[in-house]
């Protein structure tokens, strides 16, 4: 049901995750794929050779914390591509910290989860203005919205993430440019390999969440493939959560 034929997305952090079920997903609607990764060269091309012969797609190692790879990014992605439709800011990182985190440690969170997508944002918006339409969705997490103890500087993060979003989305729709965000809770990724090992914990968590189970990087993919679409052309500035029904907190 959702065609997007002709449509140009760049996916950042599209090797693994979320970011690759997305990159799966996009291609299957038939749209155009540009993703970004930043160490794992392997997996990129192992998406290319997977998805090569159904849609036209090419990787970008792109350093997060560089305004200056974010923007060359963008430029041989429209240099190749000719424009870009769809961003979906996707890239992040997540960590244990408490309140005595080194300053370190809180700005690589703050200038990966959250500058990083403004830059992307930054840099992609005058092609999108050029071109008078543009979706962008970026990925939030319930940690935005209700906090989390001992990960204050990710909670931070995805909470500017979701403000952003929102302002966004009053600045820019008047160039036909809609703005989005999804919130996944808990998701089964290789993020949360470390954390799920300890399998009793996994299970208490599966108990908490009413539908019973985490979610896969596929059911977070899917609402992004939503909102990317005409479906949703109506919906600017929303945070979709994506959490089974643990959070609700809309």
């Amino acid at each position: 049901m959702i065609d997007l034929n002709k449509k140009i997305a760049l996916i950042t952090g599209g090797s693994r995750g979320i970011g690759a079920a997305c990159v799966k997903l996009f291609a299957e609607a038939n749209a155009e794929i540009a993703f970004t990764y930043q160490h794992n060269s392997k997996a990129a091309e192992e998406l290319i050779s997977v998805l090569g012969g159904k849609t036209r797609i090419k990787a970008y190692k792109v350093e997060l914390n560089s305004e200056a790879e974010i923007n060359n990014c963008v430029e041989e992605v429209v240099k190749d591509f000719g424009r870009i439709d769809i961003l979906v800011n996707n890239a992040g990182i997540w960590n244990d910290g408490s309140i005595d985190m080194d300053l370190a440690i809180w700005e690589e969170t703050i200038n990966i989860n959250l500058t990083g997508s403004f830059l992307f944002c930054k840099a992609v918006v005058p092609n999108m203005k050029k071109n008078m339409f543009g979706r962008i969705i970026n990925i939030s997490s319930t940690a935005g919205q209700r906090g989390e103890a001992h990960h204050s500087h990710y909670a931070a993060s995805k909470g500017g993430i979701i403000s952003f979003t929102k302002s966004l989305a009053s600045e820019l729709a008047q160039f036909n440019i809609n703005t989005n965000s999804v919130a996944p809770g808990w998701v089964d990724t290789d993020m949360c390999t470390e954390v799920f090992s300890d399998t009793e914990y996994k299970k208490s968590i599966e108990k908490s969440i009413p539908v019973g189970r985490i979610a896969s990087a596929e059911d977070v993919a899917g609402p992004t493939l939503f909102l990317a679409s005409d479906l949703a052309r109506h919906i600017n500035g929303e945070i979709l959560n994506v959490n089974g029904g643990s959070i609700l907190c809309g």
